[in-house]
């Protein structure tokens, strides 16, 4: 991936080695509102409170102790950076040419906890996207799980998760999130989760958007980083997930789509450039 001498954005927010308490914690009512928001997003509830251990007030969020950091982290938040900018100046030409305007979110860099509009998070919950603050949070850790934990090294695997979650922006900003958390009231688990793997899929599919005009404008893909990005796509998918994890699949339970589903979106954004090419809430075959 040809990054180095892209632009870098000025909209990274960086709250590494900063403590942070979750507003909720404590248990009861606590955990209840924490679940409710979780749900509401995407995430599931039940990491966050095994991750965050409800009940536990040992997280303090007045320890400031001096940080440093690695040549090596500094440079990924580097590439962070532009990557992040290379996502703007592409979805900021793109609502032009439809006559919308695209506002920049905000990637927040977090270490082991963050607390976000959209409530208390770990580092275990992977990157997400707050629709009620425009955010993107990530734990640069998450890049070492993709490499050794999911097997998918490279930098524009680690350029695809962040797209993903800028997809999710775009959703949001497009109205597409709302009117698919509208739908989902009154639904039962199993179908509500159906229409949040739409959504995933959908923001596969713009991340291949966004790669297509980024390379189209600025020549950004080198030879293998597609396969890099499907790859990553792969790891990811909720049948391998659970594969992993349980030993054996419950596709009632799938939030994210499968394995080939996510590579075939991205593939579907890529190859078109087309934000029409993406309509997984209207596809018959996902």
């Amino acid at each position: 991936m040809r990054w180095e001498n892209g632009r870098r954005s000025e909209n990274v927010e960086d709250r590494r080695g900063k403590g942070v308490s979750p507003t909720f914690a404590g248990g009861g009512l606590g955990a209840i509102v924490i679940v409710l928001i979780a749900m509401y997003f995407g995430i599931d509830p039940t990491i966050i409170l095994q991750q965050m251990g409800v009940g536990n007030s040992n997280t303090e969020s007045s320890r400031h102790e001096p940080v440093t950091f690695s040549p090596e982290e500094n440079a990924l938040v580097d590439f962070v950076s532009v990557v992040l900018g290379d996502t703007e100046d592409t979805w900021q030409a793109l609502f032009k040419s439809a006559d919308h305007t695209y506002q920049n979110p905000v990637l927040v860099l977090f270490s082991g906890a963050v607390q976000s509009a959209c409530g208390f998070a770990q580092a275990a919950v992977g990157p997400f996207y707050c629709p009620a603050d425009h955010k993107v949070y990530i734990d640069l850790s998450f890049y070492r799980d993709l490499k050794e934990r999911y097997q998918a090294p490279g930098d524009f695997a680690q350029a695809y998760v962040i797209a993903h979650e800028i997809g999710h922006h775009v959703q949001n900003l497009l109205g597409i999130s709302e009117k698919m958390h509208q739908q989902q009231q009154g639904l039962n688990q199993v179908e509500a989760n159906k229409l949040s793997v739409r959504l995933e899929l959908q923001a596969d599919c713009l991340a291949g958007v966004w790669a297509h005009h980024a390379n189209k404008m600025r020549q950004l893909l080198e030879s293998g980083d597609i396969e890099e990005a499907l790859n990553a796509a792969s790891s990811i998918g909720d049948d391998r997930l659970q594969k992993q994890a349980q030993g054996h699949i419950t596709p009632e339970s799938f939030t994210h789509g499968t394995s080939a589903q996510r590579m075939r979106w991205f593939k579907a954004g890529f190859d078109s450039g087309r934000l029409a090419n993406c309509n997984t809430f209207e596809a018959t075959n996902l």
